[in-house]
């Protein structure tokens, strides 16, 4: 297992390497869920922030964000020490997230809108660092197009469990009939004691390996390029697609489940389980569905599959858990093909743009990427809350709905994510980084790689 900074990594990472580099997406993970699905509802309900503050708390920090990613990614690009490049950035990204986390999953009422834009605006920072430090880390260990599906395959596994793991806390709460208040706080928990364990595992166990090109100067127009570039247009508009359809149905989810489905907390949290427990299958099976017909293509086939499946929950019978459970495992199968396919699709795009301007941009590309997220999971909340109040729907806990309020939040719910997937997977019809045409840029990077080694082995001696 390396451990050193300049070390070669292996050709292939044992598993219990990958899945040790994978733990690293823990907080990541762990804060997603809570603020696409449990914070929002805890704000508006249980806090009794109005909708239009937390929509507009949500818009603000993602505008202030449209500059931290790509400052970020630069930054990373251009670091050098003998810690490695991405290695100080997640460590430091710890105590922020740490300490941004019991400020709001610890929140009590009568917090304003002020409150919640500073600490949600550290919280995304200390995402941000450890959301393109990863990939970007990732994708310098794994080199290969098949040996990228198999790592992010492993890291999008990880997820899944580490997913599992926090969609429980509010199934143990409701066991042990704690209030649905407590289950955000018990996630600010998990975040805040397991996160500097697994990020430093991950940096401790898992070596890097700086490209010999990565300390040349940049210059603005080499970023222009990648904003540019039609293989990145592609893949950003694909994932801005891809976060924006989920994440809709993500902040409505906790709505949907209590006054469309007549679930209640407890039965909302099992469906969600449910719908994670199928991505332990799906990851892997995505990812070797990756190498045998292509990346783009197992995207296309996983968003269709996605959009035609998430069509069938309107129609499942009211307060039947045991109903909606085909249509959780079916999305929740298809889903994770998502993340894992961009990730390795922008690796390999990434190796072509080393190759034209013989420089290291994969914390750049990363974090450009990362924007389109969070640009995506803002509007998932921007466009969500106040489509709800207009449409009458009363949101506080208690509060008293018309049916066709009810009515328009299932068909709000439903419509959005199906659309978005949809037009995600259309993204990458036509896509011609295949392994074919990767292996060629590999080969030609790698004998770059080897000639720029030697003329400073030379020049040392």
């Amino acid at each position: 297992m390396a451990r050193t900074v300049t070390g070669k990594p292996p050709e292939r990472m044992s598993l219990l390497s990958a899945i040790t580099f994978a733990l690293a997406t823990l907080p990541v993970t762990a804060v997603d869920i809570a603020l696409l699905i449990y914070l929002p509802p805890h704000l508006s309900g249980h806090l009794g922030v109005p909708l239009s503050v937390v929509g507009a708390a949500w818009a603000t920090v993602r505008i202030l964000d449209i500059v931290v990613d790509p400052v970020l990614g630069v930054l990373m690009d251009g670091t050098s020490t003998r810690l490695g490049r991405y290695r100080p950035w997640m460590l430091t990204a710890v105590p922020i997230l740490m300490t941004s986390t019991w400020m709001l999953f610890f929140a009590k009422p009568g917090v304003g809108g002020l409150f919640l834009t500073g600490w949600l605006l550290l919280l995304y920072l200390g995402r941000s660092m450890i959301h393109l430090g990863h990939p970007a880390w990732a994708a310098t260990l794994a080199k290969g197009y098949n040996e990228r599906s198999r790592l992010y395959g492993v890291m999008a596994a990880v997820g899944v469990a580490i997913s599992l793991l926090v969609l429980t806390l509010p199934v143990i709460n409701a066991a042990l009939h704690g209030p649905d208040s407590r289950n955000i706080e018990w996630m600010g928990l998990f975040v805040i004691v397991l996160a500097p364990a697994m990020v430093g595992l991950a940096v401790w166990r898992t070596g890097e390996q700086v490209s010999p090109t990565h300390a040349k100067g940049a210059n603005i127009q080499d970023y222009l390029q990648l904003l540019t570039k039609p293989d990145l247009v592609r893949l950003y508009m694909a994932h801005f697609s891809l976060t924006l359809g989920p994440g809709w149905m993500s902040a409505l989810y906790i709505l949907f489940a209590r006054d469309y489905k007549g679930f209640n907390a407890s039965q909302a949290s099992i469906l969600l389980l449910v719908y994670t427990v199928a991505g332990l299958l799906g990851a892997p099976i995505n990812a070797w569905l990756a190498t045998r017909i292509g990346k783009h293509r197992t995207l296309i086939a996983a968003t269709t599959s996605y959009g035609l499946g998430l069509g069938t929950v309107l129609f499942t019978p009211y307060g039947s858990v045991l109903a909606a459970v085909p249509t959780m495992l079916w999305c929740g199968f298809m889903a994770l093909g998502f993340e894992l396919s961009i990730r390795s699709m922008l690796a390999d795009v990434g190796d072509e743009i080393r190759l034209e301007q013989g420089r290291e941009r994969l914390s750049l590309i990363y974090s450009l990427n990362t924007l389109t997220t969070k640009v995506a999971a803002a509007l998932a909340i921007i466009i969500t809350f106040p489509l709800l109040e207009k449409v009458g729907y009363v949101a506080k806990e208690g509060g008293k709905n018309t049916p066709e309020a009810i009515h328009a939040l299932g068909l709000i719910f439903a419509a959005g994510p199906i659309v978005f997937v949809l037009l995600g997977g259309a993204c990458v019809l036509g896509w011609k980084m295949t392994a074919e045409r990767h292996a060629a840029v590999r080969h030609e990077l790698d004998a770059r790689d080897a000639a720029a080694a030697a003329l400073a082995l030379s020049a040392e001696s």
